[in-house]
């Protein structure tokens, strides 16, 4: 491994996290409140630890694939270990492991928090708890590709820091990796614009719109308010969020094309048709059950259903009512979305439809060939093209490899913290499929805080193997990893 580059890049991103607190310290300049100084010297400590690393070994060798699984693991804790700083600085967050399970769900947009009364801390601090969102969203480590390209460096830590969906839909669509990250963010900080200007319009403050949006179109789910996005009571506010939580489970590779006036790449896009298709289902389904058990009139079942199922569907966790007290069956749809997740190459997190479309049609495809057609060959095909088997098996293990660890996680959660086998096994989903809020005790009205430091540790864990897409995070578990 070459430790001189490594130290380079991971330099770079102290560099990057460091600057990037200069909008939290506006915000606190700007409100007068008394986290100013917290964020401020942990922005100057971080700079100050980056520049050496950065300088030092700039002069340093190409990155390989396997640097680049190492920084995509130990740069997302680098920095949420960084910024975590300003918390346990200020106070408001003094245990470092409660710090540092915010801060990681902030970034790998999981929005599970530890916090039990997030409208007492200052502005500052919350606006860099969102703002940790919108750097986590696109994936932070991109942000070197753009700004400080590495060759093929860049592209190695790209596909580190990517999913096989990602590698499924091709999620490259420029010839040049560094110019499909500037097109990517171009659109991705478009899109955060727009909702800002949207939620203005509806009354809300800009702060608030600024928060709420990063938490959208990121799929990530923090709100400055302890209701979430129920405080409002809104129906245009919960319409507008709807819209750009679904548009963040959107493959983003579609939005290029959009501007391109693509439109047979996007009618042919198999993902598309199934969130579609899932989304009406599942939304429908539970608008059904919340009006005819009477829970909400028809106009507000469609509503709340719809949010909800969308929010959970694209790995959001916004929230804008106990969903634990509607009826069972409607839970029981909402926890089935639990393991699906959004569109591969967005901002989501799960398992991802493109996975369970694969599973479908190569299903399918064996069932034909051993009942009704033994000798023919039997291909699987998505987007017009056929997939080569070894993605399929991808998939297949990708699925399966999720599934051990829910059971696995869940036995864990129980030993170490004692907890119901319900919320044990929620904790687990919420945190690996980054959703955040669960069922039981990390329902939506509740928080993680009750859990234990080794229990906050583990689910930290699983939420960058959950944001990493499994593997990458996995990977260095390997002996053969570490050997020349």
């Amino acid at each position: 491994m070459n430790y001189n580059t490594i130290t380079n890049v991971l330099g770079k991103l102290m560099i990057v996290t460091g600057c990037s607190m200069l909008l939290p310290l506006i915000c606190s300049l700007y409100y007068g409140e008394n986290d100013l100084l917290s964020i401020g010297v942990t922005a100057i400590i971080t700079i100050l630890m980056g520049l050496p690393m950065w300088w030092c070994f700039r002069k340093s060798d190409e990155l390989n694939l396997r640097d680049g699984f190492f920084i995509a693991v130990f740069g997302w804790i680098l920095i949420s270990a960084v910024s975590a700083l300003p918390y346990v600085i200020h106070g408001s967050i003094p245990s470092f492991t409660d710090a540092f399970f915010e801060m990681i769900s902030g970034y790998t947009t999981t929005g599970a928090t530890i916090l039990k009364d997030i409208e007492i801390l200052p502005r500052g601090l919350i606006f860099w708890r969102s703002q940790t969102h919108l750097l986590g969203g696109m994936g932070f480590l991109t942000l070197t590709i753009i700004f400080l390209p590495h060759g093929m460096g860049g592209v190695r830590i790209f596909r580190a820091e990517s999913s096989p969906g990602q590698v499924i839909t091709k999620e490259k669509f420029i010839p040049r990796n560094r110019d499909t990250m500037v097109w990517l963010w171009g659109i991705y900080l478009a899109l955060n614009l727009l909702e800002t200007l949207l939620l203005c319009m509806g009354g809300m403050t800009i702060f608030d719109s600024l928060c709420h949006s990063f938490g959208t179109v990121s799929t990530s789910g923090y709100s400055p308010w302890n209701a979430s996005v129920g405080h409002y009571n809104s129906a245009y506010f919960d319409w507008v969020i709807i819209i750009f939580m679904f548009l963040g489970g959107m493959t983003f590779m579609l939005f290029y094309h959009m501007i391109q006036r693509n439109w047979g790449v996007i009618k042919n896009n198999t993902e598309l048709r199934w969130y579609l298709g899932l989304m009406f289902f599942f939304c429908g389904s539970v608008s059904l059950i919340l009006w005819r058990e009477n829970t909400y009139d028809f106009i507000d079942s469609v509503r709340y259903a719809t949010f909800q199922i969308t929010s959970i569907l694209t790995t959001t966790g916004f929230t804008t009512a106990d969903y634990e007290l509607w009826p069972q069956s409607a839970q029981m749809f909402i926890y089935a979305v639990c393991f699906i997740g959004a569109c591969a190459g967005s901002t989501t997190s799960g398992i991802k439809i493109v996975h369970y479309i694969l599973i479908c049609k190569f299903g399918v495809a064996v069932i034909k060939r051993i009942f009704f057609q033994p000798m023919a060959v039997v291909g699987v095909r998505l987007n017009q093209r056929p997939v080569d088997l070894q993605i399929i098996y991808l998939a297949i293990l990708y699925f399966i490899v999720n599934i051990f660890m829910v059971l696995g996680g869940g036995c864990f959660m129980t030993l170490v913290d004692n907890m119901d086998y319900g919320t044990a096994m929620s904790s687990v989903i919420a945190s690996l499929m980054n959703i955040g809020p669960g069922f039981g005790g990390v329902g939506p009205s509740q928080n993680y805080a009750f859990i234990s430091d080794i229990g906050k540790w583990f689910l930290s864990w699983t939420m960058l193997v959950g944001r990493l897409e499994m593997f990458s995070a996995l990977v260095i578990f390997y002996p053969s990893f570490w050997k020349k």
